[in-house]
């Protein structure tokens, strides 16, 4: 069985676009849009004065409601000076006629003294009343508010307390916060004071306790009795000796590395001289 031949032939798109000839699209080609209709600079000129002649129209306008608003103004100020100039007319007219009527009363007065001072004391009466009707609106005016403030002037005092107690008794818990601190500080730095001396003492009597041994042998003073006397000579052997062994131990490590490296060689020529051999 052969393959099934599978190939196609190839198209050029390009020329199949020409074989079946111009697209006939809906919209305008881009021949269109450069071939389109074109002002003049003189019709453009014509355009700018139209758009310049309307704003001139619009400033007519603007001057025009500018005055009506003007005349608006004007009218209304009329009625305001109208209307003060009956005000004041209307007051002239009120006291010519009190003027009359103190006129008559006073012509009257000889005929009805009488009913004159019966009408004078009730209208002091009734003055009074008002006066201590007055007197008692303000007393209860002033007594409100100064109860008013002393409640204020209480409420800020008990604040004010509040406060102060709160910052006393943060002030205090700090102070002996910080005094039991001190104290503290003081008993560690006393104990180890004591501590320190303690050990001075105990050395001072080791130390003079073996000088009393090396005086009782009258022997001569060696190395070690030297290095027992002296706590700081002793710390200084006892390094030295740390060091040394390290230095021997280092060495020893060393050698042993050295011995495994050599014997590695000899292996390797005694294994080379046998094959030779062979």
């Amino acid at each position: 069985m052969g393959k099934r031949d599978n190939r196609v032939a190839y198209m050029n798109p390009i020329a199949m676009a020409r074989s079946r000839g111009p697209s006939q699209s809906a919209g305008p080609t881009i021949q269109d849009y450069l071939n389109r209709p074109r002002p003049t600079w003189e019709e453009v000129k014509e355009q700018l004065e139209k758009k310049k002649k309307g704003s001139r129209a619009l400033a007519e306008f603007e001057e025009k409601m500018n005055e009506n608003w003007k005349k608006e103004l004007e009218k209304h100020r009329e009625k305001l000076l109208g209307g003060n100039e009956s005000s004041s007319k209307k007051k002239e007219k009120k006291k010519k006629e009190k003027k009359k009527s103190n006129r008559l009363s006073s012509s009257s007065s000889s005929s009805s003294s009488s009913d004159s001072s019966s009408s004078s004391s009730d209208s002091d009466d009734e003055d009074k009343k008002q006066g201590k009707k007055r007197r008692k609106k303000k007393y209860r005016s002033l007594r409100k508010s100064s109860e008013s403030s002393t409640s204020d002037s209480e409420s800020d005092s008990k604040a004010y307390q509040s406060k102060s107690s709160v910052f006393a008794y943060c002030r205090a818990r700090t102070e002996a916060v910080v005094h039991n601190v001190h104290v503290n500080f003081q008993d560690s730095t006393k104990k180890k004071k004591s501590k320190e001396e303690h050990e001075r003492e105990k050395d001072n009597k080791s130390l003079s306790r073996k000088r009393k041994k090396i005086d009782r042998g009258n022997g001569p003073l060696s190395s070690e009795s030297l290095s027992e006397s002296d706590p700081t000579e002793e710390v200084q052997v006892k390094k030295k000796k740390n060091s040394e062994e390290r230095e021997k131990v280092t060495d020893k490590t060393k050698k042993r590395k050295k011995h495994k490296k050599h014997s590695k060689k000899k292996k390797k020529k005694t294994a080379g001289s046998s094959s030779d051999s062979e």
